[in-house]
């Protein structure tokens, strides 16, 4: 039995996708979780094994937690391990993006990166897995898929933002998928060992 520690559906989905059904992933409400995990860290990996080791500790259960943040080059790698409350404690994608995007007024490097942290907290063992990817902040919205970042986030080598992609697009090159990956490898070479 794993669970991933997160009630935001959009991660869920994407998580189940990248696993598949050999992996029968179970959600923080499926396990009886209802209360917020602690995020108290300053870092992505902080908050991670914050996350996933509260589960393990509370519930028993061999966890994995992830934390994401958007790290844009020019605002000295900000807003980082605040991605989600960049504009306030009410995260709000909107606001975010609109404040993110005034910031970088008249600013010509552009360069960003979105980094995913994996936690896996089990009996045995703690693993950590990161995954990259990098691109461009554009300057506007484009695309409806996704969530988060998404609609700013133009990745390198591609002629669509995150949010213009369908979750296959995504899965194949986004950073939850490249941490994903990498969670997955491990899992199917150690399937004991958590």
């Amino acid at each position: 039995m794993l669970c991933f520690a997160s009630n935001n559906d959009h991660k869920l989905s994407e998580v189940r996708a990248l696993l598949g059904p050999d992996f029968p992933i179970l959600s923080l409400r499926e396990i009886g979780c209802l209360e917020e995990l602690p995020e108290t860290r300053d870092t992505l990996e902080g908050n991670s094994l914050q996350k996933a080791d509260y589960v393990f500790s509370k519930y028993k259960v061999a966890c994995f937690a992830d934390d994401t943040g958007l790290e844009v080059e020019a605002l000295n790698n900000a807003p980082g391990v605040y991605s989600a409350r960049y504009a306030g404690n009410h995260k709000s994608s909107e606001d975010n993006i609109k404040l993110l995007l005034k910031n970088l007024e008249g600013v010509k490097n552009r360069d960003a990166r979105f980094r995913t942290v994996i936690t896996l907290v089990g009996m045995k063992q703690v693993q950590v897995f990161e995954g990259v990817v990098k691109g461009l902040i554009i300057t506007e919205k484009k695309g409806s898929s996704g969530f988060g970042y998404d609609p700013v986030f133009l990745p390198h080598g591609s002629s669509k933002t995150m949010a213009e992609m369908d979750l296959n697009e995504k899965n194949r090159i986004s950073h939850r998928a490249v941490a994903t990956a990498k969670l997955t490898a491990f899992i199917k070479q150690h399937p004991y060992s958590f």
